[in-house]
C-alpha cells in the first residue's frame, strides 16, 4: 500500500486532505509540526510527503533540507501564495512539487495521484522495464536507477523521470513546456523554473554537466552517446 505523511499544524486541514486521500487505498500518517514530521518520515518510510513551509519547531524547509540527507520520497510543499522565495528555495532544496493555499482538495488529490503512478510506473509507460545504455549513462526503468560509469546515483523522483524524458529524445531539444508537461502533466500550473532547478539538480549529481545541453532560448538536450 502507498504510504504518504502529511505534514501541518492546521488540523482542518489534515483532515480535509485525509479525508480526500484514504478513500483512494492510500495509508495515511500525520504530524502536527516539524520534529515529529521528521521522525513520521524517518519511522514510516513515506512514498509522498505534503509538507507545509510554515511549522512550528521546525519549519518545513528544514525539514526537507534533513530529510533529503537520506530520503528520496517524493515531497509536495504548501506554500502561501504570496511567498515565490518559499518556492523557488524549496524547489532548491529538493521538493519535487509544490501547491499554493488556500487549495483545492481536489486539485492536491490529482498531484498526489499524478506523482504516485510516476513512481509506480516511471515517466513513459511504453518504456517499463527497460534499460538506456549510453558511454557515460545507464538508465534502468524498471528499477528507476541511473548508474554513472558503474557508479549508482540516487536522484529524486521528478530528477528522475526529467533525465528520463531527455534521454528517451537524445540528441534532440525539448523546450521547457514539454518537459513540464510530461513529467508534471498537462494540467500542472506552477512555476515553470521548476524543470531550471531540477535539472540543475541532475547535472550537479551525475557529474557530468555536458551530458545535459542549455540550448538558449529554446530548451534542454541530453547529449550522451548510444552504446
Amino acid at each position: 500500500m502507498t504510504k504518504i505523511l502529511i505534514v501541518d499544524d492546521e488540523p482542518s486541514i489534515i483532515n480535509l486532505v485525509q479525508a480526500y486521500l484514504k478513500p483512494e487505498g492510500y495509508e495515511v500518517f500525520t504530524a502536527v509540526d516539524g520534529p515529529s514530521g521528521l521522525k513520521a518520515a524517518r519511522a514510516f518510510k513515506p512514498d509522498l510527503i505534503v509538507l507545509d513551509v510554515m511549522l512550528p519547531g521546525m519549519d518545513g524547509l528544514e525539514v526537507l533540507s534533513r530529510l533529503r540527507r537520506e530520503s528520496q520520497a517524493y515531497v509536495i510543499l504548501l506554500t502561501a501564495r504570496t511567498e515565490e522565495t518559499d518556492k523557488i528555495v524549496g524547489l532548491s532544496m529538493g521538493a519535487d512539487d509544490y501547491v499554493t493555499k488556500p487549495f483545492s482538495p481536489r486539485e492536491l488529490v490529482a498531484r498526489v495521484k499524478a506523482a504516485i503512478r510516476r513512481i509506480q510506473t516511471g515517466s513513459s509507460p511504453s518504456a517499463e522495464g527497460s534499460v538506456l545504455a549510453f558511454r557515460h549513462v545507464r538508465i534502468d526503468t524498471g528499477a528507476r536507477q541511473v548508474m554513472v560509469d558503474d557508479q549508482a546515483i540516487d536522484l529524486t523522483a521528478s530528477e528522475f523521470d526529467l533525465l528520463h524524458v531527455l534521454a528517451e529524445n537524445h540528441g534532440r531539444v525539448l523546450t521547457r513546456e514539454q518537459l513540464l508537461e510530461r513529467v508534471w502533466g498537462g494540467s500542472y500550473f506552477g512555476e515553470i523554473r521548476v524543470v531550471d532547478v531540477h535539472l540543475g539538480h541532475v547535472r550537479q549529481k551525475l557529474g557530468l554537466p555536458d551530458i545535459i545541453g542549455t540550448v538558449r532560448g529554446v530548451g534542454y538536450r541530453f547529449d550522451d552517446e548510444l552504446e
